[in-house]
């Protein structure tokens, strides 16, 4: 299933994509896409209500604004340096264990929201990242098998980045990662059992038309079912968490030629079977 969310910020209401592409009213199954809804067994009541027949379809306008298909994760969760082309293009050596690190909640915004550069910004860059959906709590995991159990689906991510706020200003990353609208997210959460195998996805990112990232989960320093066993060991993933993976090469940071976002520049970026996102860069 691909569940989302339209309609002004603030305002959007609940919509399951059906069998023929159409959105279907989500409105009398919840009121809203929430971590309360994974938790609650949200995803299986949706799945009853779209194989009976009970959902309406919507009849939104073609430019109807998307939102993130979920309202405010309790945490997004980020893993640096996990695409071995990326760690080399940063001259950086690859990790032993998954770095971890965060984002602000409040950083989520719809995936063709406007990216807006910081204040004294001069290294704002794009990285296009498979992120993994939790839908129950999961704590000290005990196998990779069960933290697939874990995970509700999969969405896209834009980790946008200010690199001289992460990496030249001193402390932690979290300066150059939570910036106002730094990270669009979705068009769509792609429930687990559609995208099947998360290690065979294709992620790409065009910056006004030109591509600078093309790459494959399948060249992940650790895997998605590591990751999260991982991160369990050390933290409680409640439903609803996000967990940003990784970008693969292309960036501006590290690379010869390629300037970072100024404002009026257009990015776009996909994955395989879980859509595609576009974001205007505009001055804060």
């Amino acid at each position: 299933m691909r569940l989302g969310r339209i309609g002004d910020v603030g305002k959007e209401r609940p919509v399951v994509v059906g069998a023929d592409g159409s959105l279907l009213d989500l409105s009398p199954v919840c009121p809203d896409i929430t971590p309360v809804f994974l938790a609650t067994g949200g995803l299986k009541a949706v799945r009853h209500a779209v194989e009976t027949g009970q959902l309406a379809p919507i009849d939104a306008e073609p430019d109807v604004r998307i939102g993130a298909p979920l309202n405010r994760p309790p945490k997004v969760l980020c893993i640096g340096l996990n695409y071995s082309d990326h760690a080399e293009e940063s001259a950086m050596d690859l990790p032993v264990e998954p770095i971890l690190f965060a984002k602000m909640p409040n950083t989520v915004v719809g995936p063709n929201d406007t990216v807006l550069i910081p204040r004294g910004s001069t290294k704002t860059d794009y990285e296009v990242e498979l992120a993994v959906v939790i839908g129950r709590e999961a704590k000290y995991l005990s196998s990779e098998s069960e933290a697939m159990d874990a995970i509700a689906g999969y969405t896209i991510s834009n980790d946008v980045s200010e690199r001289e706020f992460q990496l030249e200003r001193g402390g932690q990353w979290i300066k150059g990662k939570s910036c106002e609208t730094f990270n669009p997210l979705g068009p769509w959460l792609v429930t687990a059992d559609e995208v099947g195998d998360p290690q065979t996805l294709g992620l790409r990112l065009w910056v006004n038309d030109k591509l600078r990232q093309d790459g494959t989960t399948k060249n992940m320093v650790f895997d998605v079912a590591h990751l999260v066993w991982y991160v369990s060991q050390f933290l409680v993933l409640e439903p609803g968490d996000v967990i940003n993976t990784g970008t693969p090469s292309g960036v501006a940071f590290g690379s010869d030629g390629i300037p970072y976002l100024r404002p009026g520049d257009v990015v776009e970026l996909e994955i395989d079977g879980l859509g595609r996102q576009r974001q205007v860069i505009a001055p804060a």
